[in-house]
């Protein structure tokens, strides 16, 4: 495809199976979702984000920043295994590999929605990340790598789709490298606060990655059967054989994930920080129990487990569903950690504070996360119909 025109390129990739009402009207409504949730979202520059977020002094941060962090951090994963199948062509998820790059691209995309109206100023991030560079902050490399890499990706995307391979080895490589060294970043924003003990500490940097390779895991076992799903068409047993290895890294990595959480809390309840052991208690019997029983232990964690003992890592829908079941655990831990950190004050103890603060989101939050959605489902069919054939991939490129 390199010496063709973009008309002609489109033209060969687009899957025309996918022109149909009954999908035309599902991209339309999360059309409309994109632009009613973030139109929600600019409309608080105009009424201001005091006024909208549920914000305060003492809880600055809340559900859109780990929102966020969950759409970028399973970005990354969704790179990292692309890239590993790209760089080393005969693992079997190679053949999925395609449509990896695509969703890491939509992934971030949703990120960056998220974050652009959570912030006061997204203008001035994107002058004087330029302009007046800070080296000596987390945030700023965070930004700059994130920027980077889907920078890259995209490029790995049009050498995909060209045909052009070793342009997109190269430059996919570059964005993975590039993305795991923001999720790290993304980590260290949270790590470095001495004043958040729940957060501080070398391990979150860790934590995060492993969330990443838990996430793009499980995303990609869930678009990869929506795919197909969608099309009413059943799987290759080549592409049967790459979504079950996502399979296979999905339930290792949920194993060791759990095994992290478990001594992530323990720590605090064995001479950690007083500070720490309240937030950690927060999670255990306080006002974030429940998420973190429920939706983090037993729908992200233990029922995704189970499903995957039943399908015997042979039942791929069986294991889209637990992928599913995974992500949703992934998004309210992501919540749950952000609002730990946050809701136990500094001053406990020194002037009459609560043991915890009160957050609660607001419509206008919730209208965001909504309309991230909306971009990630609306790039997902967007992607199934124009580059449909560039991921139906026969053989590896």
């Amino acid at each position: 495809m390199a010496n063709n025109s973009i008309t002609d390129i489109f033209a060969q990739t687009q899957d025309t199976r996918l022109a149909t009402p009954g999908m035309n009207r599902a991209t339309i409504f999360f059309l409309v979702i994109i632009i009613l949730g973030l139109g929600t979202g600019v409309s608080t520059f105009i009424l201001g984000h005091e006024n909208t977020y549920n914000y305060t002094r003492d809880v600055p941060w809340g559900l859109l920043i780990s929102t966020y962090a969950f759409w970028a951090i399973t970005s990354t994963g969704l790179c990292i295994y692309a890239a590993i199948s790209h760089l080393f062509g005969g693992t079997r998820m190679a053949i999925v590999s395609n449509r990896m790059v695509w969703m890491s691209i939509i992934c971030i995309l949703g990120a960056f929605a998220t974050i652009g109206v959570e912030i006061a100023s997204p203008h001035r991030m994107l002058i004087y990340n330029i302009l007046s560079p800070n080296p000596t902050s987390n945030i700023w490399w965070m930004g700059t790598l994130y920027g980077m890499a889907v920078g890259c990706m995209i490029i790995e995307f049009f050498g995909i789709v060209t045909g052009l391979a070793r342009i997109a080895v190269i430059l996919g490589t570059i964005g993975a490298v590039a993305e795991v060294l923001a999720n790290s970043c993304l980590g260290g924003v949270f790590a470095t606060l001495p004043a958040r003990p729940y957060w501080y500490g070398g391990q979150l940097p860790i934590y995060f990655l492993t969330a990443a390779f838990l996430s793009g895991a499980a995303a990609t076992v869930l678009f990869n059967y929506l795919a197909y799903a969608i099309r009413g068409d059943k799987m290759s047993d080549s592409v049967k054989n790459g979504v079950k290895s996502a399979g296979k890294a999905m339930t290792l990595v949920l194993v060791l994930y759990s095994v992290a959480t478990f001594w992530r809390l323990i720590m605090y309840f064995v001479g950690g920080s007083e500070l720490g052991r309240i937030a950690a208690d927060a999670l255990i019997s306080g006002p974030l129990s429940i998420n973190f029983w429920v939706l983090e232990v037993c729908i992200g964690i233990a029922l995704p487990l189970l499903l995957i003992i039943l399908s015997r890592l042979q039942n791929v829908g069986l294991m889209a569903f637990a992928g599913f079941l995974i992500l949703v655990g992934q998004f309210v831990a992501r919540y749950d950690l952000v609002a730990g950190g946050l809701l136990v004050p500094g001053t406990l103890g020194w002037d009459n504070a609560p043991t915890y603060f009160d957050y609660v989101p607001s419509a206008f939050e919730f209208a965001v996360v909504f309309g991230s959605i909306g971009v990630v489902s609306f790039g997902f069919l967007m992607g199934e119909r124009v580059f449909g054939k560039v991921f139906d991939q026969k053989e590896h490129h």
